[in-house]
């Protein structure tokens, strides 16, 4: 494991608690009706963005995907921006309009959630052809059932090519959707990054430490020009696929095998072994917890956005129309 530095471990903990009380809270506005169209949460899978975004700095670029609320929040969205968008508000970080599964965030570095299986892959490549220029990096971050696509096959190899400066992330959280991994894919995931050129690294998806030591490594070669490298980072989800899914494919006792390994837990473990004290991640648990909530509040208080009016983090990408007149000049 990496360096430990109580500071910065400590804020990684603070993130990961973060997107858990959201997730959670999230889940009950949807059961309420607050929070419309699907949602998918990322509960038990908090390490992976933590780890990763601990990795970048400012100027890097990230491509999330549908499951993207951990990706958002570990880029560093603000809970109530988010809140708000998801609350579908006028005052959410695209006014209201994206949704769960397509929320973008260009100061923040945030290429956007995909809703598209593989998208993150294709909008994470294109960005490292621009990155390359500035010693920049992309992130894309997918599912193992983005493997199958050939966004996957494609990029890879694209970027293998051009020596991309591309970090592919993928989050393999043992089904797609309602079918576990192997049942429907032939070989494993490394081997078809390394077939096509591409490095590889297995990554224990419930430790972000085993993350952020792998990201910064992959980080660092992208960034001194050595091309991409794909992180398989083995996680679970400890919800079901989307809002209405019971999860009761899964064999029992799988759940609470994975729960034994929840990264919350094992990040409060290693930080009090070190000498961090409880209390103070009590606290810290409180303030996240009393922050979700507070901008639940004040999200169902927001106003809901015009439709005759372009959010601001839009406007100043707007074109006008290409209408008869402008062909004819």
């Amino acid at each position: 494991m990496g360096e430990f530095d109580a500071t910065s471990c400590t804020e990684m903990y603070r993130v990961m608690v973060r997107i858990r009380r959201f997730e959670e809270r999230i889940q009950a506005l949807f059961l309420r009706d607050e929070v419309y169209g699907t949602t998918h949460l990322c509960n038990g899978q908090e390490a992976v963005p933590v780890g990763v975004a601990s990795a970048l700095r400012e100027g890097d670029q990230v491509a999330g995907t549908y499951r993207g609320h951990g990706h958002a929040l570990a880029q560093g969205i603000g809970v109530q921006e988010l809140m708000d968008e998801l609350l579908g508000r006028a005052t959410g970080i695209n006014g209201g309009r994206s949704g769960s599964m397509n929320v973008t965030a260009r100061r923040h570095g945030y290429l956007g959630s995909y809703g598209i299986v593989g998208g993150s892959i294709a909008a994470a490549t294109g960005a490292a052809m621009a990155l390359q220029r500035n010693g920049g990096v992309a992130v894309a971050y997918f599912g193992d059932g983005a493997t199958n696509q050939a966004y996957f096959f494609e990029c890879l190899n694209f970027a293998h090519v051009l020596a991309l400066p591309v970090i592919f992330v993928c989050e393999n959280n043992v089904y797609m959707e309602y079918t576990r991994t192997e049942h429907v894919s032939g070989g494993d995931i490394l081997s078809r990054a390394q077939s096509l050129g591409v490095p590889g690294e297995a990554v224990d998806g419930m430790d972000v430490w085993s993350v952020r030591d792998a990201a910064e490594a992959a980080v660092e070669r992208a960034r001194a020009g050595y091309g991409p490298m794909l992180l398989e980072a083995s996680t679970y989800r400890f919800v079901g696929h989307s809002r209405s899914d019971p999860a009761r494919y899964r064999p029992e006792g799988e759940l609470e095998e994975w729960q034994q390994r929840d990264p919350l837990l094992r990040v409060r473990e290693r930080l009090e072994g070190d000498g961090v004290q409880r209390d103070a991640l009590d606290a810290i648990d409180a303030e996240e917890s009393a922050l979700v909530l507070a901008a639940e509040e004040r999200g169902l208080e927001a106003p809901w956005p015009d439709p005759a009016e372009l959010p601001s983090e839009f406007a100043a990408a707007a074109v006008e129309p290409v209408g008869a007149e402008a062909l004819q000049r």
